[in-house]
């Protein structure tokens, strides 16, 4: 069994990823995510799959075991070992607290890339907050921090709930009404997926927060949010009546039979 000293738990990883690790996969992974991070070029499975092994190694990991081996694991610059922090924090989320939160928030200010933050966001970070009221409250401060990347996790951080006609539409629509001008991707990207993901069981919530918000909202932010609206909303919204995705699809089925 490995021991849970920090520095013997990144060894670990360090073995399992390098013995999985491609140059051509670490190359193609540093570009398609623009980051200056280290890559051994292990494949997204084979991360998890090392995660999982030592979390099942370890069921009674302590909450200050935790924090110490994903600070050690985040200490470094390399792609995967960060990513192994996360999915071990994902795999012992039932040691995370509110309390957690403000050392969570500071992995995503240190985050190089988007692969990092939505996982951190939406998944960890999202696990903690749940519907917890004082949790939400910290929401606010987050979506008007100077760092985009804390925005973002403002946004996606009642994902997992509003997916699931759950949540707190009201505070996400707050939150999001005044980023709805920014620029910036990520952000305009963030609002248009959870409006997506929002739309597929409560479409009038959606539709209603795209009306009242139709002349500042980005194209971005409009088609994906409209995605999967009915074609009366979508017209009413001054969009074709049939989201361009479906003929693609409907193309690609083709193409493939």
């Amino acid at each position: 069994m490995t021991p849970t000293t920090p520095a013997a738990v990144r060894r670990f990883f360090e073995r399992r990823y390098r013995d999985a690790r491609s140059p051509e996969r670490a190359a193609a992974g540093k570009a398609y995510l623009k980051s200056d991070l280290r890559f051994y070029g292990t494949t997204v499975p084979e991360i998890r799959r090392a995660a999982n092994d030592f979390a099942r190694e370890h069921r009674d990991l302590s909450r200050a075991e935790l924090r110490r081996i994903v600070d050690e694991l985040w200490s470094t610059d390399v792609y995967e070992l960060r990513s192994a922090g996360i999915a071990l924090l994902s795999r012992h989320a039932d040691l995370l607290e509110e309390r957690d939160l403000p050392w969570l928030l500071g992995f995503v200010r240190r985050s190089k890339t988007w692969a990092h933050v939505d996982w951190l966001a939406a998944d960890v970070i999202g696990g903690v907050v749940g519907e917890s009221r004082s949790a939400l409250r910290r929401l606010p401060a987050w979506a008007r921090d100077e760092n985009f990347w804390v925005r973002r996790t403002a946004l996606l951080a009642q994902l997992r709930q509003l997916s699931h006609e759950a949540g707190d539409f009201a505070l996400f629509a707050r939150l999001a009404s005044p980023m709805l001008l920014e620029r910036e991707f990520f952000i305009r990207k963030a609002i248009g997926w959870i409006l997506r993901e929002v739309s597929k069981k409560r479409p009038e919530l959606v539709f209603e927060f795209l009306r009242e918000h139709r002349g500042e909202v980005s194209g971005l932010t409009l088609s994906e949010g409209a995605k999967y609206l009915p074609a009366r909303k979508r017209r009413a919204l001054g969009l074709p009546p049939k989201a361009a995705w479906i003929d693609r699809e409907r193309r690609r089925k083709a193409s493939g039979a």
